[in-house]
């Protein structure tokens, strides 16, 4: 349910005397065919039916389609107890498609109309009902046509309040899966829509029609098999970061399957429950398998090879590297304090000047460096084309950086320095690339104790990607003066250069091979070049 019923429900005791009546199925997500679950008396004025067109919370809602203007003939009730002396706080919302005909909130008696000139819109209806003895009473709605109605028209139904805990038996009662789903909305929540639909396409819950800015948890109970996702954004813009900070999650007995919030259109992701499914579970392979059909092989044949060893991984959404950060960007390989390990900072043979505490020091806003930390995309995401998945969210090339560091490297390639313009509290620097280098433009060159993360990171792109990479040179001067518009060499070769020799000199450390395991977890797939740096030599060895 949503966190909005809650606050609803807690205005209700605010008075001593208030208390909870006992609405069951009043988020109409129960269904007996067409008929609600609990709600005892439906009128034959009216035929409903469950709906995930338009719905208030949870995944569906109640269609009441009113074909009658016989008053007394469209009752849509059912009964509740309360005690003498107690003050109920009812409510109900209800979304208008023609406006003519109109809803009365009957509590014990007739009370507050709908505005039925307020169409495709979602409003509420209120009474606070005093019992003056304790008593079975009906509570529900009543239908009533004004000028123009034409003989049949639809009204949703959702949300009716108060239920009080514990009346209707709960999802966590499911003999299989529980699984939930938690999505926080942005401030355009009408544009979010999601489904989950079962192996064979069917959908099997659905939401949409939320509130602007709200946290809203849905439970569903899944047999064992294959399922997907959808997340949909109308617009085509997500629902993070441009207008909001809206997330979604979702998972089961400590897994999760899908989250994010930054994305396009839509994403999907497929996820399985138990093992009947077609999917395994992702453990840890055992990496001499893993790399198995890559075996004897050389050049970019090998290259080839990896690309479909590791393609087709389980993008998580840009939102959700915050969580990977939390995991396998830590500090226990230096200072050893669970801080922030930013490559940006990091002092390897002394203390560093910053430190960053995960979660609490997430970017927000900066003025200088060790203000917050961010979501370095080490291979700028304006050279594939910006928010893309699943290059924007692949966690084997995005780090947690200094966000002042970071904005200085901006879209820079990577290089080495020789005239500097700036240099961060570890050395990194930003500057006019040596002469030499086989560049002339401006470079930021990390740490040595870190150059070969970023190049095995850069191996690792230009293997997963080897089917659109050789697209991206154009995209930005930057990408144009670092690849070179082909999937097989993929980089200039004073780049190319650059990233063997990096390679070559900062060995894989313990830190990257943690990492690697971490990511995997995250996502499914794994870096080939830390697993084996032999294979950088043996695909680049020209």
């Amino acid at each position: 349910m949503l966190n909005r019923i809650f606050t609803l429900s807690a205005v209700a005791l605010l008075s001593s005397n208030s208390a909870f009546a006992q609405i069951e199925n009043g988020d109409f997500e129960k269904w007996n065919g067409n008929t609600p679950e609990n709600w005892s008396v439906i009128d034959s004025g009216i035929a409903v039916s469950p709906s995930s067109t338009q719905v208030k919370a949870g995944g569906l809602a109640a269609e009441i389609t009113v074909n009658t203007g016989s008053q007394s003939n469209t009752d849509f009730l059912q009964t509740v107890s309360v005690e003498q002396g107690k003050t109920y706080h009812f409510a109900v919302s209800l979304y208008h498609t023609e406006g003519k005909v109109k809803a009365r909130l009957l509590v014990d008696g007739y009370h507050d109309y709908s505005n039925n000139l307020q169409t495709n819109q979602w409003q509420d209806i209120r009474y606070s009902y005093t019992a003056t003895a304790s008593k079975d009473i009906q509570v529900g709605l009543r239908f009533y046509d004004v000028a123009g109605f034409d003989g049949s028209e639809v009204v949703y139904v959702d949300n009716f309040q108060p239920t009080e805990a514990g009346s209707t038996p709960p999802i966590s009662s499911c003999g299989d899966t529980t699984t939930t789903l938690t999505l926080v909305t942005d401030q355009y929540a009408s544009e979010t829509s999601w489904v989950l639909n079962n192996s064979s396409g069917n959908t099997l819950f659905s939401g949409s029609g939320y509130d602007n800015s709200t946290t809203n948890t849905k439970e569903m109970c899944l047999t064992d098999g294959d399922y997907t996702f959808v997340i949909s954004d109308s617009y085509g813009d997500g629902i993070c970061c441009g207008t909001g900070n809206g997330s979604f999650t979702l998972g089961a007995n400590g897994k999760t399957f899908a989250s994010g919030g930054e994305f396009q259109s839509s994403q999907s992701f497929n996820f399985t429950i138990g093992n009947s499914g077609t999917t395994p579970p992702i453990e840890p392979p055992v990496v001499g398998e893993y790399y198995k059909s890559a075996e004897g092989k050389s050049g970019f044949v090998l290259k080839t090879a990896l690309y479909n060893i590791i393609t087709n991984h389980n993008s998580q959404g840009y939102s959700a590297i915050w969580d990977l950060a939390k995991v396998a960007d830590l500090d226990s390989y230096y200072e050893k304090d669970g801080s922030i390990l930013d490559m940006y900072s990091e002092k390897p043979s002394s203390g560093d000047s910053t430190s960053f505490t995960k979660v609490t020091n997430q970017c927000g806003q900066y003025r200088k460096e060790g203000d917050c930390y961010n979501r370095e995309h080490s291979f700028p995401k304006s050279w594939f084309g910006g928010k893309v998945e699943p290059m924007n969210s692949d966690g084997h090339h995005i780090f947690a950086t200094d966000g002042y560091v970071n904005s200085k490297r901006s879209n820079w390639p990577f290089g080495e320095v020789g005239t500097t313009s700036y240099t961060s509290s570890n050395g990194s620097k930003l500057g006019s690339a040596k002469s030499g280098l086989g560049y002339s433009g401006t470079v930021f060159e990390p740490l040595d104790e870190f150059k070969g993360d970023f190049a095995r990171a850069y191996f690792y792109m230009a293997t997963r990607y080897e089917n659109a990479i050789a697209t991206w040179e154009g995209n930005s001067i930057n990408s144009n003066a670092v690849l070179d518009g082909t999937n097989t060499s993929v980089f200039e070769p004073w780049m190319l250069s650059m990233l063997k020799r990096w390679h070559k000199n900062d060995p894989v450390s313990q830190k990257e091979i943690d990492r690697n395991q971490a990511v995997f977890n995250f996502q499914g797939n794994r870096n080939p070049f830390i697993d084996h740096p032999e294979f950088v030599d043996a695909i680049w060895s020209n």
